[in-house]
């Protein structure tokens, strides 16, 4: 479940922009306010629940905070990489979220602005794939539906990445490919999961929180973000909303089957 969330739903995102080309813009801001949306509500109604239910109030909190911290930890070693740590500047273009160096014009530029953008998903998507791995472990159902959440919310993240390749010179294929191998650490992540969950409830509840707060960052400051940006209106609050709901209705379903 991994590999396809993971593997598949990038790919999927690559192959769309593949098909359409500059035209995927409003849709890339729709997916990643929406999946965003249905990632909330998979954190606050599964996760965060889950963590308190198998340790305690503190052990979820402490995950939240690790998990954040992860992630911000991250964002700043490819800031230092792609030059856009600027202070307490903000990010100001949609190439700026994804830790590039500013608008990009010339394909070269392009080029590595997709490669690093590459490395910085590829980071992110290990602690969604802890959360797999230690949900899976733990509750098939949960693991299923994180997987299908993960996945709707790769696409997007596969046509962001895969847009500068092909702009930058790459041929359709081999960026349909290189966005591909971009989620293999989605599976990574799931198999660091099963053998963390596996050594106690307290190691479960931990990873639980840790995977839930490093979503809830990524949401907050990259995915809303980035669709505001991409759309400039209100409809990234409307389809985030929707999200919500129906990760809602989604978990609602899981728990009465």
């Amino acid at each position: 479940m991994s590999f396809l969330a993971g593997v598949i739903g990038m790919g999927i995102g690559g192959l769309i922009t593949a098909l359409l080309g500059n035209r995927t813009e409003r849709m890339t801001s729709i997916f990643l306010s929406f999946a965003g949306g249905v990632m909330i509500s998979i954190v606050f109604l599964e996760l965060i629940p889950e963590s308190i239910e198998l340790a305690n109030l503190a052990v979820a909190i402490v995950g939240i905070v690790i998990g954040a911290v992860m992630v911000l930890v991250l964002n700043n070693i490819m800031d230092r990489f792609s030059n856009a740590g600027n202070g307490s500047k903000l990010h100001e273009t949609f190439a700026e979220f994804f830790h590039s160096s500013g608008v990009i014009t010339r394909k070269t530029n392009m080029l590595r602005s997709g490669m690093i953008m590459i490395f910085a998903i590829g980071l992110h998507n290990i602690p969604e794939g802890l959360a797999m791995g230690v949900a899976g472990d733990y509750d098939a159902g949960l693991g299923v539906a994180l997987a299908v959440i993960i996945g709707l919310h790769n696409i997007p993240e596969g046509m962001a990445v895969s847009a500068p390749l092909m702009s930058g010179g790459l041929s359709k294929p081999k960026s349909v490919i290189i966005t591909l191998l971009a989620g293999a650490t989605t599976v990574v992540g799931a198999v660091a999961g099963v053998l963390i969950g596996g050594i106690s409830d307290i190691a479960v509840a931990l990873s639980f929180s840790v995977a839930g707060g490093a979503m809830l960052y990524v949401v907050v400051g990259e995915i809303l973000p980035q669709s505001i940006v991409l759309s400039n209106d209100r409809v990234p609050t409307i389809f985030a909303l929707a999200g919500i709901v129906v990760g809602m209705l989604f978990i609602a379903g899981l728990t009465h089957y």
